[in-house]
């Protein structure tokens, strides 16, 4: 695999965290790609970072990005109804509106329970489609990537889960999110303030957790534990992971954010191996 540093960061902050994502070639992925990005780009990467993956649930961010882009248009507002009766557009991309999974059945009224959906999320891109004229993926294109220099990324199906991506341009995405240029600064502290913050709900493949905090299309972690994120993530940290083996973490606490894209599955040695990775960068950089 191939591995890289920044020129504007030390030698050696940048050998070690190079040396740190190295152990990702041990995961047992045919693929797998990792970056490490501050506020002035990419610090250090590893692996082949220029390589298109499906970036599964890490689509969600984005898509709340382009959600976002159109409420500061004045095509739509959060407070707008979407999902089952009583949801709005802010209960959806909270995971709040009371949708199950998959597919149209509801569990739950709209603001009871944290009820993780990729429905709420395909619910969400036909709004944005119809307050907007453009299709999810024209306007995720417009509005996301290609500001963002994000070149070689493209949704190719559901809203929820499909867009495909490098760890390159999900870097610029992260130091986006670590420096926002796209969204206004009132939109950038919604996305990341805790959305109907007393509801518990699963985790899906991690646990239950009562509360269970999620922003406006980003996991909040909070004082879960056990999480895909380090022990040493701050609880400000926001982000969230793939089931194709993906992961997308911001620590505003440290100024910092790591981009993680495999071909592996989601399963148990994620929990293992990717909180392990966290620590370590998060060791590093504090060093």
């Amino acid at each position: 695999m191939v591995s890289s540093r920044s020129e504007s960061t030390s030698v050696a902050e940048a050998d070690a965290l190079v040396a740190t994502l190295e152990v990702a070639d041990g995961w047992g992925a045919a693929n797998a790609a990792v970056a490490v990005v501050g506020p002035d780009g990419t610090i250090a990467k590893f692996g082949p970072t220029r390589r298109r993956f499906r970036i599964a649930s890490v689509s969600k961010p984005l898509v709340a990005m382009a959600i976002l882009l159109a409420v500061e248009e004045g095509a739509l507002t959060l407070d707008d109804p979407a999902g089952p009766p009583g949801s709005t557009v802010r209960h959806l991309l909270s995971h709040a509106g009371g949708y199950g999974f998959t597919g149209p059945s509801v569990l739950a009224a709209p603001g009871t329970r944290r009820i993780y959906s990729n429905q709420g999320f395909d619910d969400l891109g036909d709004v944005l489609s119809a307050t907007t004229d453009m299709s999810t993926a024209a306007y995720l294109r417009e509005g996301v990537f290609l500001p963002l220099g994000m070149r070689d990324s493209a949704l190719e199906g559901s809203p929820a889960k499909d867009i495909h991506a490098t760890v390159d341009d999900l870097a610029l995405f992260a130091r986006d999110l670590l420096r926002p240029t796209l969204l206004a600064p009132s939109s950038m502290a919604a996305l990341t303030t805790v959305q109907f913050p007393t509801l518990a709900g699963v985790l899906p493949d991690v646990g239950r957790f009562d509360p269970n905090p999620w922003g406006l299309g980003v996991e909040i972690r909070g004082a879960k534990q056990p999480h895909w994120t380090g022990t040493r993530n701050a609880a400000s940290t926001f982000g969230h992971f793939g089931g194709s083996g993906t992961f997308l973490w911001v620590d505003p606490a440290v100024d910092l954010a790591v981009v993680c894209l495999t071909d592996r599955e989601f399963g148990p040695w994620a929990l293992t191996a990717w909180p392990a990775l966290s620590d370590a960068v998060l060791r590093h950089h504090h060093a």
